[in-house]
């Protein structure tokens, strides 16, 4: 695997390219991708059915997150229904606070979802290493998050 460095400039994918413009816009036309259009990086996050990664595809250098789940454990723990309505779900939510997904495709043995990286990591590790927020940043916080459940 190829690793990633992650510069703030790598962060917008380049205006001219259309391909991922569409996709950032979820206006794409049946785009085919496959792990092949991707480097992937490090690893972000690991769960129950498998691994984030941070990716960058090839073509724009764009940086995403790449959700790499296998169809094997989706399937023993009897939840490839909620992935379905999980990507449906996910795929029409446009907010700033609400990460983007931005496409999905599969092979034989696993399901990727291509995800918007949130550079700055997840909150809740970042409440683990100041061990309480103030009043007015969770404030900021609860009102984010309300304005995203709106």
């Amino acid at each position: 695997m190829t690793e990633v460095s992650v510069q703030k400039e790598n962060l917008k994918p380049d205006s001219t390219n259309k391909q991922l413009e569409s996709l950032k816009h979820g206006t794409t036309k049946k785009q085919r991708w496959k792990l092949s259009d991707f480097d992937i990086g490090k690893v972000l996050g690991r769960g129950k059915f498998g691994c984030v990664y941070l990716a960058r595809e090839k073509n724009t250098k764009y940086i995403c997150a790449l959700k790499v789940l296998f169809k094997s454990q989706l399937s023993k723990a009897g939840v490839e229904h909620q992935l379905r309505r999980e990507i449906e779900i996910q795929s029409h939510l446009r907010h700033p606070n609400i990460l983007r997904l931005y496409g999905y495709f599969y092979d034989e043995n696993r399901v990727y979802l291509i995800l918007e990286y949130a550079y700055k990591g997840e909150l809740y590790k970042v409440l683990q290493k100041e061990h309480r927020f103030s009043e007015e940043k969770t404030s900021c916080y609860i009102a984010m998050l309300a304005g995203a459940l709106h």
